[in-house]
Order: C-alpha cells, then structure tokens, then sequence
C-alpha cells in the first residue's frame, strides 16, 4: 500500500517538473526567471504564462494524438505501454525565439493541419 502511493508521489511530482521545464522553456527571457518590479505586474505575467502553457499543452495533445491515430492507420503496432509514456509537455518541437503570426489557416471546421512527413527534409520557413 505504501509503495503504491510513493509510486503515485513521484508520478504527479515528475509531471509537475515536466510542467514547469515547459514552462522555463516559454518563458525564457531573463533565463525562464519571472520578474517584475510589482506585484500586479507579476501577477498579470504569471496568468499570460499560465494561458500559453495551456495552449501550448492542448495544441501538442491534439497533434501526439493525430501522430498516434496515423502510426495506427498506417499499421504500425501501437502499445498501450507507450503511449502511457507520451507527455504534453515535451517542447524540443518549440521555437520559442522568432517571428510569429497568429493567422488562422483555412481549415475545416474541427480540422488540423497535415501532420509533417518525418521522411521530408524539414523546412525552417515553415516552423
């Protein structure tokens, strides 16, 4: 009984620290440390984190989960035990220095973007 709940400690301690490196890796100005000279303006600063984090977390759910759904489609054998391993909070993918524009593609209603071909060369222009 015990170990199971030292078990269940160290996984929701694990996915907070998953959490917080995503975090660290959004907000990487003056080295992922938050600052702000007063209260209010930290507080504003952590909700903006708070929010991307979030958006950053459905937006890379969505997709492992188009990944897992074409590796099945596809025929590949997916195991349970792997995709238990799978976490929303990987962020090597994430280009967090740049331009950015939030224009919307023109997508069906509900549609995602065509998931990249791991076998292309990978095309910075379009990160």
């Amino acid at each position: 009984m015990h170990r199971r709940r030292r078990d269940d400690i160290k996984d929701i301690r694990n996915l907070q620290e998953n959490r917080h490196s995503l975090a660290r890796k959004i907000c990487h100005g003056r080295k992922g440390e938050l600052y702000h000279r007063y209260e209010r303006g930290l507080e504003n600063q952590l909700r903006a984190l708070g929010l991307v984090l979030n958006c950053v977390t459905l937006w890379t759910t969505v997709y492992l989960d188009a990944a897992v759904g074409r590796l099945k489609a596809q025929g590949y054998p997916v195991r349970q035990e792997d995709m238990a391993r799978l976490s929303p909070f990987v962020h090597s993918h994430l280009g967090v220095h740049g331009t950015y524009t939030f224009a919307m593609p023109e997508l069906a209603a509900g549609a995602i973007r065509d998931l990249r071909d791991p076998d292309a060369a990978e095309d910075d222009d379009e990160i």
